[in-house]
């Protein structure tokens, strides 16, 4: 059923988080007023602080009332300084990803207009591609649950499942689909894992082909995550959609962040059968947390990748358009009004770049052709 209207968890977290949050809002009221949307947001607090203070890293009912939202946007959560007793860091985000089965963590890289390019080839500006991190399993599925052997040997266990690989790998044709059709990218798909050493990454390719080949319009491919690490620097305009086990599209999304000015341009979801969390790829950043100068593109357009999710599932075209605007807005205010933050050389701070591209939005300037 149609619907433009949408309940929001909203979960800002610490550092940065909040700040980033706030110039997301700011574009989200642009888009809620230009396309005719309604946003209802339920704020639940959490992370790292919310553990110190309390012996709990969400409320009580916080998970339940995420889970009952259209959707979840999500700031930034963790603390180096304040860690469980094992060492391990407050990572709520993981936490929802294995609560609501979020398998796919779709974290696209592309060259933002109008900002310095990272690599020198004359292609770097064509440089669109999304890497799509399996976020349920593989080595992820040992966090908490390694062992440590007489003080001597540390044990952790990866896990493939035919189940998510296949799920994985229906959710990235979809994807490559769609995107071709959009952008006119190649509707490729190239599976990154390690398996000419380990049989649990060779059972997961033979899954991926195995379901690739029921979507024959699209483009399979395989490539090693050494290769990848490699070849995403040399030509990383020659890949779409790129499928990976959990540890290693954690490692490849900051490098594919790297390539188009860092994490501050870096937007995520976290995409199940029934629920999506939108976040940034970088995390809290104590080191410049409470002084404006966190670049709050990748949260805008994370807040982007969440309406267009919500127009899909509930048939909204204003969704999608307000999607295509934030978008557009991005690429305005970097490309031909020079904005540049704090994290590639320049000096505006997080409230000019929300402010400045919620205005385009409010102004028109934004809408999809």
């Amino acid at each position: 059923m149609t619907s433009n209207s949408f309940h929001l968890a909203v979960m800002p977290g610490e550092g940065i988080g909040i700040e980033v949050m706030e110039a997301a809002d700011a574009v989200l009221a642009a888009v809620e007023k230009r396309f005719d949307l309604s946003f209802r947001q339920e704020h639940i607090p959490g992370g790292a602080h919310h553990y110190k203070e309390t012996g709990a890293i969400l409320p009580k009912d916080g998970m339940e009332r995420a889970g009952k939202a259209d959707a979840i946007l999500f700031g930034a959560m963790g603390w180096p300084d304040i860690r469980y007793a094992d060492g391990t860091e407050i990572a709520p985000q993981l936490d929802i990803r294995m609560a609501f089965g979020l398998y796919a963590g779709v974290r696209p890289i592309r060259a933002i207009p109008g900002t310095p390019p990272v690599l020198a080839h004359e292609r770097w500006k064509d440089i669109d591609l999304v890497i799509v991190r399996e976020s349920t399993e593989g080595m992820f599925a040992s966090r908490g649950k390694g062992e440590i052997i007489d003080d001597k040997e540390a044990r952790d266990t990866q896990v493939i499942t035919r189940k998510v690989t296949e799920q994985l790998t229906e959710f990235c044709c979809g994807l490559a689909r769609r995107r071709r059709e959009a952008r006119g990218t190649p509707g490729r798909v190239t599976l990154v894992d390690k398996a000419n050493v380990f049989r649990s990454f060779a059972f997961m390719r033979k899954v991926f082909y195995e379901t690739a080949a029921k979507h024959p319009d699209i483009e399979a491919r395989h490539h090693y995550i050494d290769a990848m690490a490699l070849d995403l620097v040399r030509r990383p305009w020659d890949f779409d959609v790129l499928p990976t086990e959990n540890l290693f599209g954690d490692i490849l999304s900051d490098l594919g962040a790297g390539l188009i000015g860092g994490m501050g341009f870096a937007p995520s979801a976290d995409i199940g059968e029934a629920n999506g969390m939108f976040q940034p790829s970088h995390g809290t950043a104590p080191d410049i947390a409470g002084k404006g100068i966190a670049n709050p593109t990748a949260m805008i357009l994370s807040a982007a990748m969440m309406l267009d999710w919500l127009g899909e599932r509930h048939g909204s075209a204003a969704a999608r358009d307000a999607a295509r605007a934030i978008e557009r807005g991005v690429d305005h205010a970097f490309g031909k009004l020079n904005l540049r933050s704090y994290d590639i050389g320049g000096r505006h701070g997080t409230h000019d770049i929300g402010n400045a591209i919620a205005g385009l939005i409010r102004s028109g300037q934004a809408d999809p052709e």
